[in-house]
C-alpha cells in the first residue's frame, strides 16, 4: 500500500483507499488500547466491554452483536460463553427464534459497565480538547459515511458474484 503521492500532485483514488485504511487500522489498535485501560476500573476487557455494552439497552443474537459490531460470530460467542460464566450476562430465551439465545446484561454487568463511565468520560473530553468537539463530529460523521459506503459495495459486490465465480 503506497502511503502517498508524489510531490505537487494530488494522491490517486487508489492511494487515497490505502492511506485512509493505513490509518484506520492505526487508530484501530489505537482505540483497543485506549479502551483496555477504559475498561479496567470495571473489571473487564475492551472486548468484554464491546459484547456487554451491544446489550445494556435489549437482549441480543450472538450473531446480531456480531453484524452490528464488525465482528465474526464465533468470537462473539466466547465472549459472550465468557461474561455468562462470569454473572455478567446471561442467555434468555429468544421468540423470534427458539435456537438463538438472546444475551442480556445482568446487574453485575451493567455495574461493571458504569465503573467505566468516568475514565471514559474524562478521556472522551481530553480527546476533544486536543482536536475539537466540531472536529470530533465531522470525523465521526466522515467515519459513518465511508463506512456505509462500504457495506454499500460490498453488498452489491457480493450479489454480482455468482456460484461460478468461485
Amino acid at each position: 500500500m503506497s502511503s502517498e503521492g508524489g510531490a505537487g500532485r494530488a494522491p490517486s483514488e487508489q492511494e487515497l483507499l490505502s492511506r485512509a485504511a493505513l490509518t484506520v487500522f492505526r487508530l484501530n489498535g489505537q482505540f483497543l488500547s485506549v479502551a483496555e485501560e477504559l475498561a479496567r476500573p470495571g473489571g473487564l476487557t475492551a472486548a468484554r466491554w464491546q459484547v456487554l455494552g451491544a446489550v445494556l439497552v435489549e437482549p441480543l443474537p450472538v450473531a446480531g452483536i456480531a453484524r452490528t459490531m464488525g465482528i465474526t460470530r464465533q468470537s462473539v460467542q466466547r465472549i459472550a460463553d465468557l461474561l455468562v460464566e462470569r454473572g455478567l450476562a446471561e442467555y434468555t430465551e429468544n421468540p423470534a427464534h427458539r435456537r438463538a439465545k438472546l444475551l442480556r446484561a445482568t446487574e453485575a454487568g451493567r455495574d461493571a459497565v458504569s465503573r467505566i463511565g468516568p475514565p471514559h468520560a474524562e478521556f472522551a473530553a481530553r480527546l476533544a480538547g486536543e482536536v475539537g468537539v466540531e472536529n470530533l463530529a465531522e470525523t465521526l460523521a466522515a467515519l459513518e459515511r465511508l463506512s456505509e459506503a462500504l457495506d454499500r459495495l460490498t453488498a452489491a459486490d457480493r450479489g454480482a458474484s455468482s456460484p461460478s465465480d468461485a
